[in-house]
């Protein structure tokens, strides 16, 4: 519901004369990249990673989606022709390494083989989704709200239908439609359409790798809005990340 409502609180900006005459340019092959984008970005990832978050626990999930930038690294290679430095190479393992030293000890065992290859799929499709969300936006030929719009309500709907048709719809309180309306509006809505306007300029391993920060910026907000404690072991491994992911970041001139 999150997604679908996100759509609905982008459309009124769809039906700008802007808008409109943006997506009536948009080609056959525009189309299937943004439906493609679609499926892969909302109806995949974000499908992949509740299944998941239903097999395992959330620290293993969010520790498997972190080897995303990874992933995107080296698929960008071959279908963006974007090669990493090497200090962004190092950069990304060091995040990397970062992410396993916070994780750690984190549950892969054999015994939830099942959550592993969803996660392992949900990270393809992530990277999947990384990839093809820079390819259509590079060239700076859409504008990131014509991108986000068009691929959120197609993924977003088809999520829908999918989650109830297997799940139903559940009771949902007052609190709970205010939780909502945040989660569409600011943290999906304006995020995505964010996302789609970074992709213009930083490269799909760029990204990734500012994607994944989220780990330390909830793990802050916890401790200062919730009370939640940091532990040595975990200050150590944000450390190292953030390193890695400034490491990424940093450009020859």
């Amino acid at each position: 519901m999150r997604y679908t409502i996100a759509f609905i609180c982008l459309l009124p900006f769809a039906l700008r004369k802007e808008r409109i005459e943006e997506i009536k340019k948009l080609e056959k092959c525009d189309w299937q990249k943004l439906i493609a984008l679609g499926f892969i970005f909302y109806t995949f990832t974000q499908g992949t990673q509740f299944l998941g978050l239903s097999l395992l626990p959330a620290v293993t999930v969010s520790l498997i989606l972190n080897f995303t930038p990874v992933v995107v690294a080296v698929i960008g290679i071959f279908l963006l022709s974007e090669v990493p430095s090497s200090r962004q190479w190092f950069g990304a393992f060091l995040f990397i390494a970062g992410i396993m030293v916070y994780f750690f000890p984190a549950d892969l065992s054999a015994a939830k083989i099942t959550g592993l290859l969803v996660m392992s799929v949900g990270v393809l499709a992530n990277a999947s989704a990384a990839i093809l969300g820079r390819s259509v936006n590079r060239g700076g030929k859409f504008h990131p709200l014509t991108v986000t719009i068009i691929s959120m309500g197609v993924g977003s709907v088809v999520l829908l239908i999918v989650g109830a048709t297997m799940q139903g719809f559940p009771p949902i309180s007052l609190r709970n439609i205010l939780f909502l309306l945040w989660l569409a509006g600011i943290n999906t809505a304006l995020a995505f359409t964010l996302w789609n306007l970074s992709l213009r300029s930083l490269t799909a391993m760029e990204s990734s790798i500012i994607n994944g920060t989220m780990l330390i910026q909830i793990a802050v907000l916890a401790w200062v809005f919730l009370g939640e404690t940091i532990t040595l072991k975990e200050f150590v491994g944000m450390l190292i990340a953030a390193v890695g992911a400034l490491l990424v970041q940093l450009k020859k001139r």
